[in-house]
C-alpha cells in the first residue's frame, strides 16, 4: 500500500529531520551545511469545497529551513504512476500551505508558496523531469517548475557520496522489476543480500565517524525492513532474505545499545566511589573512567544534593 511508503517518507523526515538538507540541496541546488535550523508545521490542510464539507488533506511535508533567508518547503512522495490529479493535488497543498500563513495589511493580501517538489520511488515511461503551474491572473501570467526527484536513477554511491541517506529505505525499489529472478535464482539473490550487507557496513562506518547518530542508523534500517516487507509480498526469499538482514541489523544495534548502557553505568558507578573518597580532581576521574568532566560533574552535583 502506498501509505506504508508515505508513513515511512514521514517517520524518517520527523525523526531524523536533518537527513532532508542533502535532499534539498540536491532537488534545489541549495548549499545548506546541515546545521540549520528546521522548523515543521502541520500537514493536515482544509481545502475549501464550494456547496460541500470543507475536505482535509495531508502533505507529507510542510517545513520552513533557516538558512541565511528562511525559505519553506513542500515535498511530496509518490509510488503511482503520474497523472495530472497528481499536479492538481499538490497545487491544491501549495495553496492552502499559502493561505494557511498569509498576510492581510490594509486589504492587501500576501501569500508565499512554498518550493515544492515531488520523490517519485518508482519511474515509468511517463515519468516526467519536472511538472509545471502555469497561473493566468488578471494581472499577469506566473508561471515555475516543480521539481521531481527519480529515487530510482541514484545509485548506493550516488546516495552515500551524496548523504542522501533517507533515501535507503526506499532503495529496494530500483530492484524491484528483479524480484521474479531474486526469488527463484539463488546466486542472484545472495548478490541482492550482500548488496543490503554493504549497506549496514556503509552505515555503520557514518556512524563510526560521527555523521548519524545511532538513532538515525536504526530509524533506516527498521524503515527499509517495513518497505522492504511490504513491496516483497509475493516473493517470499525475497521478502525472507532482505528482510532477515535487516532484521539482525536491527537486534545487533539493540544489543550493542544495551552494552553501552551497561558499560557507561558501571563507569559512573566507579566515578561515584571515587568521589566518595575525595583523593582524586574531577579532571582525574574522568581520565579514569573514560566519562566526560561534564559527566563527572553532574555526578558530584548528584552527591551534594
Amino acid at each position: 500500500m502506498a501509505n506504508i511508503y508515505d508513513g515511512a517518507f514521514r517517520t524518517i523526515l520527523n525523526d531524523c529531520r536533518k537527513l532532508i538538507i542533502p535532499v534539498i540541496n540536491e532537488i534545489f541546488g541549495e548549499t545548506y551545511t546541515g546545521e540549520e535550523e528546521i522548523q515543521f508545521f502541520p500537514n493536515e490542510h482544509f481545502i475549501d469545497q464550494q456547496d460541500e464539507a470543507d475536505k482535509e488533506r495531508i502533505t507529507d511535508t510542510n517545513f520552513t529551513v533557516f538558512g541565511k533567508t528562511p525559505k519553506k518547503y513542500h515535498i511530496e512522495c509518490e509510488s503511482s504512476l503520474p497523472d495530472g490529479r497528481i499536479t492538481i493535488r499538490l497545487f491544491e497543498y501549495d495553496a492552502q500551505i499559502a493561505l494557511d500563513e498569509g498576510e492581510v495589511t490594509e486589504e492587501t493580501l500576501t501569500v508565499t508558496f512554498p518550493n515544492t517538489a515531488v520523490l517519485y520511488l518508482r519511474t515509468y515511461k511517463k515519468t516526467p523531469d519536472k511538472m509545471k503551474y502555469v497561473i493566468i491572473t488578471p494581472g499577469g501570467m506566473v508561471q515555475y517548475d516543480v521539481p521531481i526527484m527519480k529515487v530510482q536513477k541514484y545509485s548506493l554511491d550516488d546516495i552515500f557520496e551524496k548523504r542522501l541517506l533517507m533515501l535507503i529505505p526506499f532503495y529496494i525499489f530500483s530492484h524491484e522489476n528483479s524480484f521474479p529472478e531474486y526469488n527463484s535464482n539463488e546466486q542472484k539473490l545472495a548478490e541482492l543480500k550482500a548488496e543490503y550487507q554493504e549497506i549496514l557496513e556503509r552505515l555503520d562506518g557514518l556512524e563510526q565517524q560521527g555523521v548519524i547518530g545511532a538513532f538515525d542508523k536504526r530509524t533506516i534500517i527498521e524503515l527499509s525492513g517495513d518497505v522492504i516487507k511490504e513491496i516483497a509480498q509475493k516473493y517470499e526469499n525475497v521478502q525472507k532474505g532482505v528482510g532477515d538482514i535487516m532484521g539482525g541489523a536491527l537486534i545487533e544495534t539493540s544489543a550493542r545499545r544495551l552494552k553501552n548502557e551497561a558499560e557507561n553505568e558501571t563507569k559512573r558507578q566507579t566515578a561515584l566511589k571515587l568521589l566518595k573518597r575525595g583523593k582524586q580532581t574531577v579532571e582525574e576521574i574522568a581520565e579514569d573512567t573514560g566519562l566526560s568532566i561534564t559527566e563527572v560533574e553532574q555526578l558530584a552535583g548528584l552527591q551534594t544534593v
